[in-house]
């Protein structure tokens, strides 16, 4: 007998995880320090001097984690689903989201900075694209979660 999640449980779960992902993001967000020795091997353009330049950015991480998260739930959702009725639809929803889940993990903030690479001077058009991504991919898990 297999155990089935009631989905009201499943959907809450999936909130909390979301809620966890995104406040461990910020905090860390907020409190790394881009000046690591490690990371110190390309020198970029000075700060700019507005304050706001590292909200979107911190925003944009917090958002890219988000997709990140979503992204594993509907890649597992879609898995499970793919056991069950053996569609080739839903193998295409398994390499959409696959695809999707590299784009969040390369658009993160996080990445760019572990890798040397920083942009400034964005504003808040480095956190658009992500946060119309996240919106696209919360309807996507409702309507997953639904069914």
């Amino acid at each position: 007998m297999k155990y089935h999640m009631n989905k009201n449980v499943k959907i809450s779960l999936m909130l909390v995880t979301l809620v966890v992902v995104a406040l461990l993001t910020a905090l860390w967000a907020t409190t790394y320090s881009p000046h690591s020795p490690l990371l110190e091997t390309r020198r970029g353009p000075p700060p700019p001097p507005i304050k706001d330049i590292e909200l979107y950015y911190t925003l944009n991480t917090v958002i890219s984690s988000i997709n990140v998260t979503i992204l594993v739930i509907l890649l597992i959702t879609y898995i499970g689903i793919y056991r069950k009725i053996k569609s080739e639809f839903t193998i295409g929803l398994m390499i959409f989201s696959m695809v999707l889940l590299f784009y969040a993990l390369t658009s993160n903030p996080l990445v760019h900075r572990i890798f040397g690479f920083r942009a400034f001077g964005l504003g808040p058009f480095v956190m658009l694209p992500n946060l119309f991504t996240c919106v696209a991919l919360v309807i996507l898990l409702y309507l997953s979660a639904k069914y």
